[in-house]
């Protein structure tokens, strides 16, 4: 997986609207946490002016085959998802900044990689780094987040999710100017960011732990992964949040390619999915500490994530309305049909993202106990991450079969039932009491 802020200060009260509000609420929390947040930022930055260009350069100025290409950028997604527990693991046990900086390190070098070499094992080689990395530093960001905000967690992580945002916005743009150049200078330039990055964080980022960090056994470690397996809220909840993962990636998947079904892929098409992403990434920076602040002074914690998966299904009515409405040959009214509705659904999704996605991260820390915080957060990435992958392969047979049938209401039917029923779930386990924090376990003799 995701503003408008109280006043500086004073959390949960809405303040002045905005990029500047979002900047006076980030002073108001100590230094560590400022950092984590621009580190966030730039780190998203480095990354996404980079990988959506990547698949370009495989194909066009190496001439790799499309199998090849989609094998490079599977090895890091694999690399990313079937670590993370991994590296939440080291993170809970060796500290959260060795981790974090560990990431940063690997993925300087797997960036700079990629922009120096055109053999097929330094590529895979490369991905697999950069991939490895995430799995490294994220869980770790995280924690050290959850651990440093202390009762100000919810308000901690809509404002990272409007750092996190922002980065994925701007990184486009900064590569896309980039890359114009060449590629290379572009891989170059996000290595360097990342270097950077490592040695900022080396000399400013205070150590911190995991409360359970030990060098313990091997047999410690399965241990506690038995653990947290044994954690049946946990499990539960991490299972009814995959609906939300699975949502907000249609705006990468589903909501592109009806943009492209129905206005092409000309000039048109393009503008129009750009108008797709600038959307979702202006929302959120503009309005996610406004809409959490709200949140929290009205709903218990899975209150506001029932409401937030919810939002996410019914992001899917207008394009299942559209559905029911004569498409024309040409004109302005085929292009409104077009792109209004996607653009609706992107909209619809980040409000629901920015309704939940904050106490979604603190729901973690509590199920948890507070205890392997990490690990806990490097397991749920795992899992959500392959309920994605899995989710968009379903999507992606649905669009097809709807195409084949002449049902095109058939995927967005499916979606909007996806998140209605995640938000079933989700109100079964408030209503149950499985969202709340655990008894405190009985310390060790």
């Amino acid at each position: 997986m995701k503003g408008t802020p109280g006043t500086p200060g004073t959390p949960g009260t809405p303040g002045t609207s905005g990029t500047f509000g979002a900047l006076g609420q980030l002073r108001s929390y100590e230094r560590s946490v400022q950092l984590l947040m621009v580190n966030q930022f730039t780190i998203n930055l480095g990354f996404y002016m980079l990988m959506p260009y990547l698949a370009a350069h495989l194909s066009g100025t190496l001439g790799l085959a499309g199998w090849l290409v989609g094998l490079v950028l599977g090895v890091r997604n694999f690399s990313q998802q079937g670590m993370f527990l991994v590296g939440g693991t080291l993170a809970d046990r060796f500290g959260y900044k060795p981790l974090i900086v560990a990431g940063c390190v690997l993925r300087t070098l797997g960036f700079a990689t990629l922009g120096l070499v055109d053999s097929l094992p330094a590529l895979l080689a490369a991905s697999a780094a950069t991939g490895l990395a995430g799995a490294l530093f994220n869980p770790a960001v995280r924690a050290y987040l959850a651990a440093d905000a202390g009762e100000r967690r919810v308000e901690a992580f809509a404002l990272f999710n409007v750092f996190y945002q922002a980065g994925i916005l701007l990184g486009p743009l900064v590569g896309m100017v980039l890359t114009g150049v060449d590629f290379r200078v572009t891989c170059l330039v996000s290595a360097g960011i990342f270097a950077l990055l490592s040695v900022v964080q080396i000399r400013a980022l205070p150590a911190r732990g995991g409360r359970c960090a030990n060098h313990g056994t091997g047999e410690r470690v399965l241990a506690q992964w038995r653990g947290i397996l044994a954690n049946r809220p946990f499990l539960l909840f991490s299972t009814a949040m995959i609906g939300s993962y699975v949502l907000t990636f249609q705006v990468y998947l589903a909501l592109p390619l009806d943009v492209r079904r129905l206005g092409g892929d000309g000039r048109f098409g393009t503008v129009a999915v750009a108008v797709l992403f600038a959307v979702s990434g202006l929302s959120t920076i503009v309005g996610q500490t406004r809409v959490t602040a709200w949140c929290k002074a009205r709903y218990e914690p899975g209150q506001a994530l029932v409401r937030g998966l919810a939002v996410m299904g019914l992001a899917f009515v207008p394009l299942l309305l559209a559905t029911a409405v004569p498409v024309p040959a040409s004109g302005p009214g085929l292009w409104l049909l077009a792109a209004v509705p996607p653009t609706l659904a992107a909209l619809l999704l980040a409000v629901g993202t920015m309704i939940a996605y904050p106490f979604e991260m603190d729901t973690i820390v509590r199920l948890c106990g507070d205890r392997l915080v990490a690990t806990h957060y490097g397991l749920y990435n795992t899992v959500c991450g392959i309920g994605i992958t899995l989710g968009n392969l379903l999507t992606g047979a649905a669009l097809d079969a709807a195409r084949e049938a002449g049902v095109p209401a058939l995927p967005w039917a499916a979606l909007l039932a996806l998140g209605l029923a995640c938000a079933a779930a989700l109100h079964g386990l408030h209503r149950s009491g499985r969202l709340a924090s655990p008894a405190p376990r009985p310390a060790a003799a």
